[in-house]
């Protein structure tokens, strides 16, 4: 199973255009934030169609070590990181791996967004902290690493039987539990809302009810309206009109969300997009295609072997 979470997370190249300010970022980080990322993974792709949104990963940070009162804590993230200590840490629950303490430097390149529990107590946010260092070690859930796979298989070629009932219903399921599950736990522990179900009494009266932490997402931490959403673009538009003394380039080139073909354009001395527009979405349709389903023919083979040893 391990080569297949491998083939899944494999990350395509960071983006040449950052979209944020990770020192500014990491700076203003506390402890107990959530942190989103969008992912550059295979995986991270499936993830972005079936819940249609940018975020495909979420982390809670834990700050540094010496940012852990309790002892004990202390040392189990010890034993269970043995990088850097002085590095700004959070713990995370990855495919393939489980949950674990990662260095926030590890998103450097990554586009980021950090949603704060709006007036958290310092007190629950330890709580939140502690609840997620206490998972450290879990093992993931290999049903769901084989739901994941197939996925970049077209459905029709597919028995029945391998078809998983997560895509018929609710095509957000199947990333719930990657890492959302674990973060909405930790602030269940401590009764803090993130998408609760609120019922009105005929009274008038309000009653909150928690949501199973297995239904949620990357994306609902940023929707909740119980967190604030802090972002640190890459330039800034903090004075007045800023906006206007942005480097931007000729307004006859258009980027069409394909970074190679657009970079491959903007050093040609004459660039006619007109005449140009239909070879560049012809290449970007052939990359998308290509990124859909598995492009090494033995790794194709090997997962569909896995899932008829599965399905016996």
């Amino acid at each position: 199973m391990q080569w297949i979470a491998e083939w899944l997370t494999k990350e395509s190249p960071p983006s040449t255009s950052p979209l944020c300010d990770f020192n500014r970022l990491s700076y203003e980080l506390r402890p107990a934030d959530v942190l989103l990322v969008e992912g550059r993974s295979r995986v991270s792709n499936v993830i972005k169609t079936i819940t249609q949104s940018t975020w495909t990963h979420s982390a809670l940070y834990i700050g540094r070590i010496y940012d852990i009162r309790d002892p004990q804590l202390q040392q189990r993230v010890r034993m269970a990181y043995q990088g850097d200590l002085s590095e700004q840490l959070m713990v995370e629950a990855l495919l393939g791996e489980g949950t674990i303490i990662t260095p926030l430097s590890k998103y450097r390149k990554d586009h980021l967004r950090i949603c704060r529990p709006t007036g958290l107590e310092p007190e629950d946010a330890h709580k939140v902290v502690a609840h997620a260092i206490h998972h450290i070690g879990f093992d993931y859930d290999v049903r769901h690493l084989l739901d994941l796979a197939r996925f970049f298989f077209p459905w029709n070629v597919l028995p029945r039987r391998w078809r998983s009932s997560l895509f018929e219903h609710n095509a957000g399921s199947p990333t719930r539990t990657v890492c959302s599950s674990l973060l909405a736990s930790a602030f269940n522990k401590v009764n803090f809302p993130i998408l609760p179900f609120i019922d009105r009494d005929e009274d008038g009266s309000l009653r909150f009810f928690k949501r199973n932490p297995r239904l949620f997402t990357p994306k609902d931490f940023d929707y909740s309206p119980y967190f604030d959403i802090i972002k640190y673009p890459f330039l800034g538009l903090d004075d007045l009109g800023v906006y206007r003394r942005l480097p931007w380039g000729d307004d006859s080139i258009l980027y069409n969300d394909n970074e190679r073909t657009f970079a491959a354009a903007t050093k040609m001395d004459e660039v006619d997009f007109p005449d140009n527009e239909p070879e560049i979405s012809k290449k970007r349709k052939k990359h998308e295609e290509e990124q859909a389903y598995p492009q090494d023919d033995e790794a194709a083979q090997q997962i569909i072997n896995t899932m008829r040893e599965a399905d016996r």
